[in-house]
């Protein structure tokens, strides 16, 4: 039964975690002479390298920035290949496009969604220079198994990680088998800065690169021109412009101190929902993987795809709101008209894209929004 004291209330699908803490640090920035990148984009990188168990970390504006510089430092380009999972969001393929190489697309495994590394190699061939991988909703890729296959070709290795921060699989934490590794501070991440992202890499080589490929290629920031006295910068390369402001680093820091706790309320919630829907046939949920840590960024359940989008509009209704994640990247229209791609090219990502639907979750959901979104859904889907 649907509770009626909370129809007319509105879950939204998400709300983020700053607390006054974290406004205040903000404040602190605004109030001072650097907005850009200084002092606390440099604390953040620090603390976030040592977090994910890497030696280097650049911030950075995006997610889709750090794969784009990524793919720019291996040199990546026309008349060359980067094989990646069909099933993300546009932001993993477009920086290859962006490029100039071309996109090749790979089938997923059907109980979690993520790149099946079964059928990597049939998509390599003497054009492949890379490999990006997605660790789908929080739970990683089998990157044993990946990481022997690149070895294997004397491909790179990017792992996309926008969904994963906190994760592990098989003692290994994103990031410390691929070659670089790319993270996103988005508005709905589980740590967020409303926009940005980062990379971490191992590389020295690699992170003085990007420290200047950031900044248009300079070989200093505003704060090391100016902080003491002028110093002259030199421009050492054609860089981009896509470095972390320490207005974001200032917001990121506090949820950064707090991300276990986060991440051990969603693993509550998550809980509570796969009970909620466990005597429920016409609900299920992507499967885990052995000796993993999920990292929770997404709770989505499929259900039968002939329903889902009139089940959607039912939970709008209900004042719940859901989203889904994702249509293959292959269905996009760019990609259709580009590489001539149409249905049945990908058939468990296009199964699973049409049957899935994202529910509200995140450390905020009270019990009762918790109830309510579990009967709810066992209401209307059955």
């Amino acid at each position: 039964m649907i509770s009626c004291s909370m129809r007319k209330r509105t879950i939204e699908f998400y709300r983020h975690n700053l607390t006054s803490k974290d406004k205040n640090a903000c404040l602190k920035i605004l109030d001072s002479i650097f907005l850009t990148t200084g002092e606390a984009v440099k604390t953040f990188e620090q603390k976030f390298a040592d977090y994910m168990g890497a030696k280097y970390c650049v911030g950075l504006s995006s997610c889709t920035d750090a794969l784009f510089l990524s793919l720019k430092y291996f040199g990546i380009g026309p008349g060359e290949e980067v094989v990646t999972t069909v099933f993300s969001f546009a932001a993993t393929s477009n920086p290859i496009e962006h490029c100039g190489a071309k996109t090749v697309f790979v089938d997923v495994e059907k109980d979690t969604g993520n790149i099946d590394a079964n059928l990597i190699e049939k998509a390599i061939t003497p054009r492949t220079r890379a490999i990006i991988v997605v660790h789908l909703y929080g739970l990683m890729c089998d990157m044993k198994k990946i990481h022997s296959i690149a070895k294997k070709h004397n491909l790179k290795v990017i792992e996309d990680c926008a969904h994963c921060i906190e994760g592990m699989r098989d003692g290994v934490r994103p990031g410390q088998l691929g070659d670089i590794a790319c993270f996103s501070f988005y508005a709905t991440k589980t740590i967020t800065s409303g926009e940005g992202g980062a990379i971490t890499t191992n590389d020295a080589k690699a992170y003085e690169w990007l420290l200047r490929a950031r900044l248009h290629g300079m070989h200093k920031n505003a704060v090391d021109r100016y902080s003491k006295r002028y110093e002259p910068n030199n421009m050492e390369f054609l860089g981009y412009k896509c470095n972390m402001t320490n207005i974001a680093a200032s917001l990121l820091l506090g949820q950064l101190e707090r991300i276990q706790s986060l991440l051990k309320k969603r693993e509550l919630i998550a809980k509570l929902y796969h009970h909620g829907f466990a005597k429920n046939p016409r609900v299920q949920t992507p499967a885990t993987a052995p000796n993993s840590v999920h990292a929770r960024y997404l709770f989505t359940i499929w259900v039968d795809p002939r329903k889902r989008n009139e089940y959607i509009s039912k939970l709008q209704d209900a004042g719940i709101r859901v989203s889904v994640h994702f249509m293959p990247i292959s269905l996009l229209t760019y990609y259709k008209k580009k590489y001539g791609h149409k249905r049945g090219d990908f058939p468990v990502a296009e199964k699973i894209g049409d049957s899935t639907i994202s529910l509200p979750f995140y450390p905020k959901l009270t019990a009762k929004e918790i109830r309510y979104i579990i009967d709810s859904v066992n209401a209307i889907i059955r």
